[in-house]
C-alpha cells in the first residue's frame, strides 16, 4: 500500500538510481524525488520514470528555478519538491501539471505558496520549527492543506508528528546515503514505513 512519504534520494547516480528506487517502492514509497545537487540527476530521473513511471511518482528536489522545473518536466518527472517557498516555481509547476511541494516556515510562506498553487506544503526543516510551532502553523492552514514534515522526522518520532498533526514525511538521509546498497536502503525504507504506520492513531 502507498504511504504519504516522500523518498529523497540524495547523492544517488544514474547508475544505481533503478536499483535503490526498486528498494524503496517495494516498502510501499511511491513518491521518489533527485535532488538536483545529486550527480546528473536529470538522467536519473528519465531512468526512473521509464522503469516505474506507471508505479511511482517521480521528480526532482532542491528545485531553485522556473527553468529547472522545465527541466525536470522534460525529462518525465511529476514530482517538484523545493527547500523554499517561490511563488514563481509553484505556478511553473502548477501550469506544467506536477505536484508542487516547496518549503515553509512560517505561516506567511505557507499562505504564498498554496495562492501559487502547491500541492501541498513541506515543513523544512522540521527540526527547527518542532512540534509546537508545526501545530501553531497547522492551526491557521486551509482544511484539507497536506502537510509533510521532513528534516527531522523519522522512526524515533513519527508518532508525535503525526499526533500533532502531519500528513506525511520526506525521507532524506535515514533512507538513503551515498554508497549504500540497495539491499540496505529496503531495510531502511521498510523501518521508517513501518514506524510511519506504528504512528497512526
Amino acid at each position: 500500500m502507498s504511504q504519504p512519504l516522500i523518498g529523497i534520494l540524495r547523492g544517488v547516480t544514474p547508475d544505481e538510481a533503478v536499483d535503490i528506487a526498486e528498494a524503496v517502492l517495494a516498502a510501499g514509497i511511491t513518491q521518489i524525488e533527485v535532488p538536483l545537487n545529486s550527480p546528473n540527476p536529470l538522467e536519473s530521473i528519465r531512468r526512473l520514470v521509464d522503469a516505474f513511471g506507471e508505479r511511482a511518482v517521480i521528480g526532482a528536489g532542491t528545485v531553485l528555478t522556473p527553468a529547472q522545473v522545465r527541466e525536470v518536466h522534460a525529462a518525465g518527472g511529476r514530482l517538484i519538491v523545493s527547500p523554499n517557498c517561490r511563488p514563481a516555481v509553484i505556478e511553473e509547476t502548477h501550469k506544467l501539471g506536477m505536484a508542487s511541494w516547496p518549503g515553509i516556515v512560517t505561516p506567511s510562506e505557507a499562505f504564498d505558496a498554496l495562492d501559487a498553487g502547491a500541492t501541498g506544503l513541506k515543513l523544512f526543516p522540521a527540526v527547527q520549527v518542532g512540534l509546537e510551532g508545526m501545530k501553531a502553523v497547522r492551526a491557521v492552514l486551509p482544511a484539507g492543506t497536506l502537510l509533510y514534515a521532513v528534516g527531522g522526522a523519522g522512526v524515533d518520532n513519527f508518532a508525535e508528528w503525526r499526533a500533532a498533526g502531519v500528513d506525511g514525511a520526506g525521507l532524506g538521509s535515514a533512507l538513503y546515503k551515498p554508497g549504500q546498497s540497495a539491499s540496505q536502503v529496503g531495510q531502511q525504507a521498510q523501518a521508517l514505513v513501518d514506524a510511519w504506520l506504528a504512528g497512526e492513531q
